[in-house]
Protein backbone atom coordinates (compact mmCIF):
# COMPACT_ATOMS: atom_id res chain seq x y z
CA UNK A 1 0.00 0.00 0.00
CA UNK A 2 1.32 3.45 -0.87
CA UNK A 3 2.14 5.88 1.93
CA UNK A 4 0.32 8.57 -0.09
CA UNK A 5 -2.93 6.61 0.33
CA UNK A 6 -2.34 6.14 4.07
CA UNK A 7 -1.40 9.77 4.81
CA UNK A 8 -3.45 11.47 2.04
CA UNK A 9 -0.29 13.20 0.79
CA UNK A 10 0.69 12.66 -2.86
CA UNK A 11 4.30 13.75 -2.22
CA UNK A 12 4.90 10.41 -0.44
CA UNK A 13 3.65 8.23 -3.33
CA UNK A 14 7.12 6.70 -3.82
CA UNK A 15 6.98 4.93 -0.43
CA UNK A 16 5.37 1.49 -0.32
CA UNK A 17 4.29 0.11 3.05
CA UNK A 18 3.76 -3.61 3.61
CA UNK A 19 1.24 -4.54 6.28
CA UNK A 20 0.35 -8.03 7.44
CA UNK A 21 -2.87 -9.19 9.06
CA UNK A 22 -2.11 -10.45 12.56
CA UNK A 23 -5.62 -11.08 13.86
CA UNK A 24 -9.23 -10.98 12.64
CA UNK A 25 -11.98 -9.88 14.99
CA UNK A 26 -15.38 -10.10 13.34
CA UNK A 27 -15.22 -7.82 10.31
CA UNK A 28 -12.09 -6.01 11.55
CA UNK A 29 -8.54 -7.02 10.63
CA UNK A 30 -5.71 -5.99 12.95
CA UNK A 31 -2.70 -5.04 10.83
CA UNK A 32 0.95 -4.81 11.76
CA UNK A 33 3.97 -3.29 9.98
CA UNK A 34 5.79 -5.81 7.80
CA UNK A 35 8.14 -3.72 5.67
CA UNK A 36 8.76 -0.59 3.63
CA UNK A 37 10.14 -0.08 0.13
CA UNK A 38 10.62 2.56 -2.57
CA UNK A 39 8.96 2.41 -5.95
CA UNK A 40 11.17 1.39 -8.84
CA UNK A 41 10.54 4.57 -10.84
CA UNK A 42 11.69 6.78 -7.94
CA UNK A 43 14.84 4.68 -7.46
CA UNK A 44 15.63 4.73 -11.19
CA UNK A 45 15.09 8.51 -11.36
CA UNK A 46 17.84 8.99 -8.74
CA UNK A 47 20.50 6.88 -10.49
CA UNK A 48 22.66 8.81 -12.95
CA UNK A 49 26.05 8.54 -14.58
CA UNK A 50 29.19 10.25 -13.27
CA UNK A 51 28.37 9.95 -9.57
CA UNK A 52 28.95 7.33 -6.88
CA UNK A 53 26.21 5.30 -5.21
CA UNK A 54 26.79 4.57 -1.53
CA UNK A 55 24.61 1.89 0.04
CA UNK A 56 24.55 0.62 3.61
CA UNK A 57 22.49 -1.90 5.53
CA UNK A 58 22.12 -2.77 9.18
CA UNK A 59 20.23 -5.30 11.32
CA UNK A 60 18.90 -4.01 14.63
CA UNK A 61 16.60 -5.19 17.39
CA UNK A 62 13.85 -2.88 18.62
CA UNK A 63 13.01 -2.68 22.31
CA UNK A 64 9.90 -4.83 21.84
CA UNK A 65 11.82 -7.70 20.22
CA UNK A 66 11.43 -7.16 16.47
CA UNK A 67 14.57 -7.69 14.35
CA UNK A 68 14.57 -5.19 11.48
CA UNK A 69 16.94 -4.86 8.52
CA UNK A 70 17.26 -1.33 7.10
CA UNK A 71 18.86 -0.32 3.82
CA UNK A 72 20.07 3.20 3.05
CA UNK A 73 21.11 4.72 -0.28
CA UNK A 74 22.90 7.99 -1.04
CA UNK A 75 24.53 9.62 -4.06
CA UNK A 76 27.55 11.90 -4.30
CA UNK A 77 26.98 15.40 -5.64
CA UNK A 78 29.33 17.90 -7.28
CA UNK A 79 30.48 21.03 -5.47
CA UNK A 80 28.83 24.33 -6.39
CA UNK A 81 31.95 25.71 -8.13
CA UNK A 82 33.14 22.40 -9.62
CA UNK A 83 34.47 22.29 -13.19
CA UNK A 84 35.13 18.54 -13.44
CA UNK A 85 31.99 16.77 -14.62
CA UNK A 86 32.38 13.65 -12.47
CA UNK A 87 32.01 13.42 -8.70
CA UNK A 88 33.22 9.97 -7.68
CA UNK A 89 34.02 9.28 -4.02
CA UNK A 90 37.14 7.32 -3.08
CA UNK A 91 36.62 3.93 -1.43
CA UNK A 92 37.80 5.22 1.97
CA UNK A 93 35.29 8.09 1.75
CA UNK A 94 32.52 5.63 0.80
CA UNK A 95 33.41 3.45 3.79
CA UNK A 96 33.36 6.44 6.14
CA UNK A 97 29.94 7.57 4.82
CA UNK A 98 28.64 3.99 5.09
CA UNK A 99 29.85 3.89 8.73
CA UNK A 100 27.88 7.10 9.47
CA UNK A 101 24.81 5.59 7.77
CA UNK A 102 24.94 2.36 9.77
CA UNK A 103 25.56 4.22 13.04
CA UNK A 104 22.55 6.49 12.47
CA UNK A 105 20.28 3.59 11.42
CA UNK A 106 21.37 1.45 14.40
CA UNK A 107 20.66 4.33 16.78
CA UNK A 108 17.25 4.84 15.16
CA UNK A 109 16.33 1.14 15.29
CA UNK A 110 17.44 0.36 18.84
CA UNK A 111 16.14 3.43 20.68
CA UNK A 112 12.43 2.52 20.65
CA UNK A 113 9.78 -0.02 19.79
CA UNK A 114 8.49 -0.87 16.30
CA UNK A 115 5.67 1.67 16.48
CA UNK A 116 8.05 4.56 17.21
CA UNK A 117 10.43 3.32 14.49
CA UNK A 118 7.64 3.34 11.89
CA UNK A 119 6.57 6.84 12.96
CA UNK A 120 10.19 8.02 12.60
CA UNK A 121 10.53 6.41 9.17
CA UNK A 122 7.30 7.95 7.92
CA UNK A 123 7.57 11.45 9.37
CA UNK A 124 11.16 12.35 10.24
CA UNK A 125 13.64 13.19 7.46
CA UNK A 126 16.30 10.61 8.44
CA UNK A 127 17.90 10.75 5.01
CA UNK A 128 18.52 14.49 5.35
CA UNK A 129 20.11 13.97 8.77
CA UNK A 130 22.46 11.29 7.37
CA UNK A 131 23.33 13.55 4.40
CA UNK A 132 24.11 16.41 6.80
CA UNK A 133 26.37 14.20 8.93
CA UNK A 134 28.16 12.75 5.89
CA UNK A 135 28.67 16.07 4.09
CA UNK A 136 31.88 16.64 6.06
CA UNK A 137 33.41 13.60 4.34
CA UNK A 138 32.00 14.09 0.83
CA UNK A 139 28.97 16.09 -0.43
CA UNK A 140 25.95 13.76 -0.54
CA UNK A 141 22.46 14.20 -2.00
CA UNK A 142 19.27 12.12 -2.30
CA UNK A 143 19.84 10.09 0.86
CA UNK A 144 16.92 7.81 1.69
CA UNK A 145 16.08 4.80 3.82
CA UNK A 146 15.49 2.65 0.74
CA UNK A 147 14.01 -0.45 2.29
CA UNK A 148 12.99 -1.87 5.66
CA UNK A 149 12.38 -5.58 6.28
CA UNK A 150 10.99 -7.18 9.42
CA UNK A 151 13.16 -10.30 9.79
CA UNK A 152 11.90 -11.72 13.09
CA UNK A 153 8.84 -11.00 15.17
CA UNK A 154 8.40 -11.75 18.86
CA UNK A 155 5.77 -14.21 20.04
CA UNK A 156 2.33 -12.96 18.93
CA UNK A 157 0.65 -10.86 21.64
CA UNK A 158 -2.96 -9.82 21.00
CA UNK A 159 -3.07 -7.33 23.89
CA UNK A 160 -0.04 -5.36 22.65
CA UNK A 161 -1.51 -5.24 19.14
CA UNK A 162 -4.87 -4.07 20.51
CA UNK A 163 -3.11 -1.32 22.49
CA UNK A 164 -1.46 -0.08 19.29
CA UNK A 165 -4.77 0.01 17.45
CA UNK A 166 -6.77 1.53 20.32
CA UNK A 167 -4.18 4.26 20.93
CA UNK A 168 -4.59 5.54 17.36
CA UNK A 169 -8.39 5.69 17.45
CA UNK A 170 -9.82 9.13 18.08
CA UNK A 171 -13.13 9.49 19.87
CA UNK A 172 -15.86 10.46 17.44
CA UNK A 173 -16.98 14.02 18.05
CA UNK A 174 -20.27 15.27 16.65
CA UNK A 175 -21.64 12.31 14.74
CA UNK A 176 -25.05 13.90 14.16
CA UNK A 177 -28.44 12.34 14.75
CA UNK A 178 -30.39 9.67 12.96
CA UNK A 179 -32.69 10.93 10.21
CA UNK A 180 -36.28 9.82 10.55
CA UNK A 181 -37.89 8.36 7.43
CA UNK A 182 -40.37 10.65 5.70
CA UNK A 183 -43.88 9.35 5.23
CA UNK A 184 -44.94 9.19 1.60
CA UNK A 185 -48.43 10.30 0.78
CA UNK A 186 -50.39 9.14 -2.21
CA UNK A 187 -52.30 12.35 -2.78
CA UNK A 188 -50.97 14.37 -5.68
CA UNK A 189 -48.51 11.79 -6.91
CA UNK A 190 -49.78 12.29 -10.48
CA UNK A 191 -48.76 8.86 -11.66
CA UNK A 192 -50.09 5.38 -11.73
CA UNK A 193 -49.82 3.28 -8.64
Amino acid sequence: MSLADLNKNEALAYRKIKLCIEDVQGYNCLLNFHGMDMTRDKLCSLIRKKQSIIEGSVDCRTTDGYIVRMFCIAFTKPQANQIKNTCYAKSAQSRAIRAKMTARMTELGTKGDLKSLVKELISAPIGEQIAREASGIFPVKDCYIRKVKVLKKPKFDVTALMEWHNADEKPAGDVGKAVEPKEETLAGSGGRL
